[in-house]
């Protein structure tokens, strides 16, 4: 009786290591990582069928936006330098990145009340540090859209 006591103790404590290994592994972002790190916004464009297109950008600030005015093919080639330079294999996971852009793009469509009824995307570009989302608004555009929205 004894010893299945050991092994029921040596078995739960495991168990409890082990869910604390993968909450910790499993740690969501929380929004606040990127606070004051992302310089985004919302380009409206009401086409005169009333569809309604929007391209949203997002990109990581810096205090030097140097970078940002290379074109694109030298962003390219100095990632590309970087990434030798490290010793290995290295892959970039934009999960997080993905996920504050998306998140970022919601509350920018729920502030502006631009999509009210949802939207379809038609193109999607994640970069290390900037990313942007294109889409069609669900509903078509009332007056009241055209009076806010067009420039």
């Amino acid at each position: 009786m004894n010893l299945m006591r050991k092994c029921l103790i040596k078995t739960l404590s495991s168990l409890f290591i082990l869910s604390v290994i993968a909450g910790c592994a499993g740690k969501k972002t929380d929004p606040s990582d990127f606070e004051g790190k992302v310089k985004d916004r919302l380009k409206t464009d009401i086409r005169s069928n009333g569809i309604k297109l929007f391209t949203y950008k997002a990109k990581l600030a810096s205090s030097s936006d140097s970078i940002d005015q290379m074109p694109h093919h030298q962003r390219v080639e100095q990632a590309k330098r970087s990434k030798r330079s490290r010793s290995g294999y290295y892959e970039v996971d934009l999960t997080d990145w993905t996920q504050q852009i998306e998140l970022g793009l919601s509350k920018t469509l729920d502030m502006t009340g631009y999509c009210r009824e949802g939207y379809m995307e038609l193109s999607r570009l994640i970069e290390v540090d900037r990313g942007e989302i294109r889409g069609e608004c669900n509903e078509g555009a009332t007056q009241a859209d055209r009076d806010k929205f067009s420039s």
